[in-house]
């Protein structure tokens, strides 16, 4: 019998899309190149929030602002089911100089939950804390785990997962899609969705139309202290120090254009060591534990496409989400299901439809 929906890749977005469908009533097949919850998705920090907001469009903050707010309760009801904790907490960030200040007071203003950070207040050991603010709703999540969770939940929703499972081509007649070419051979269902992150545009081909997803590596530190030196979230400029429940501390990321290459270099580590190093003293001579690299699914002004294919009625788009994927998904997930069942939807959705260039 063929699933109602067929999703291609198993990241947070596929996971979470899955999980809608399933919760919905929905049979799904999930297919995934590699392993699920292993590239992008595994390597970000879970900051549930853009780094400076007030920085980002309407557009952008709308569906993260959106996505933070369905954290507590999404989490929640994954560790009750599954037994697995992903650790949501809301540990505020502290945001430090530079950045445009009547922009962050203006964005604030409007929000009414943040406040400017005194420097007395700071954590002793910090840097350049004056003028900083703290923006003190911001929480995070233990990605890794988290995948972990919508992997299990997923799973006990009745999801067929096929894993090691790379599409080769999308075969369509007419307006729709009518099977998938893979290398554990034809793949079919009523409905197909894209959920491949930084390969969505190679698997779409010739359907991707205009659309602009491209790979864009992210390589991140990780530490381990005894007595955790921060009890929240540190950024400065594109410099994030993420504490963790057991001691450790996450120091990201980069932003580079290299394709699909996925190697650490040892130039950045040095980089991203020594910067953290002047927002945090307590790093120099303490030797990072693990480094590692992301490719995130960059789209232009960080904006994600979400919704039906322009040319086909039965194929659809949760991809693009760039450096917010893990804030947006559950979100975006929303959204999607929404169109996809006709039910109201949150707010106007229309930006999260133009990337498709037609």
């Amino acid at each position: 019998m063929k699933a109602d929906f067929l999703i291609i890749g198993g990241g947070i977005a596929g996971l979470s899309t899955a999980q809608c469908l399933l919760q919905k009533g929905a049979s799904v097949t999930l297919l995934e190149r590699g392993i699920t919850g292993q590239e992008a998705s595994w390597a970000g920090g879970g900051i549930l929030s853009p780094l400076f907001p007030w920085d980002y469009s309407d557009d952008v903050t709308r569906l993260t602002s959106r996505g933070a707010s369905l954290f507590p309760a999404w989490t929640r009801e994954m560790h009750e089911l599954t037994g697995i904790d992903p650790e949501y907490d809301v540990c505020g960030m502290l945001a430090l100089p530079p950045f445009d200040a009547l922009a962050a007071l203006q964005w604030c203003g409007k929000r009414h939950h943040s406040s400017w950070k005194r420097a007395d207040t700071a954590s002793h050991e910090l840097h350049g804390q004056e003028g900083a603010i703290f923006l003190d709703d911001v929480a995070q999540v233990r990605n890794p785990r988290l995948l972990r969770a919508l992997r299990a939940h997923v799973v006990a929703l009745g999801a067929r997962i096929v894993e090691q499972c790379t599409v080769n081509e999308i075969e369509t007649a007419k307006e729709n899609v009518i099977s998938l070419s893979t290398s554990g051979g034809k793949a079919s269902a009523h409905a197909y969705i894209v959920t491949a992150g930084a390969w969505s545009k190679e698997i779409l081909g010739r359907l991707a139309l205009r659309l602009e997803i491209k790979p864009v590596r992210g390589q991140m530190l990780l530490f381990k202290f005894d007595r955790m030196p921060l009890g929240h979230i540190v950024v400065q400029e594109d410099l994030y120090l993420i504490p963790r429940r057991d001691g450790h501390v996450l120091v990201g990321s980069t932003l580079e254009d290299v394709g699909f290459d996925r190697n650490i270099t040892m130039e950045v580590r040095a980089m991203l060591w020594k910067r953290a190093q002047k927002v945090l003293p307590s790093l120099k001579g303490r030797q990072p534990v693990q480094h590692w690299a992301g490719l995130r699914p960059a789209s232009p002004r960080n904006i994600p496409t979400i919704g039906r294919h322009p040319e086909l009625k039965n194929l659809y788009l949760n991809s693009g989400h760039f450096r917010y994927g893990v804030t947006m998904a559950p979100a975006a997930a929303e959204i999607l299901c929404n169109e996809l069942f006709g039910l109201p939807q949150p707010f106007d959705i229309t930006p999260y439809r133009s990337g498709w260039g037609v």
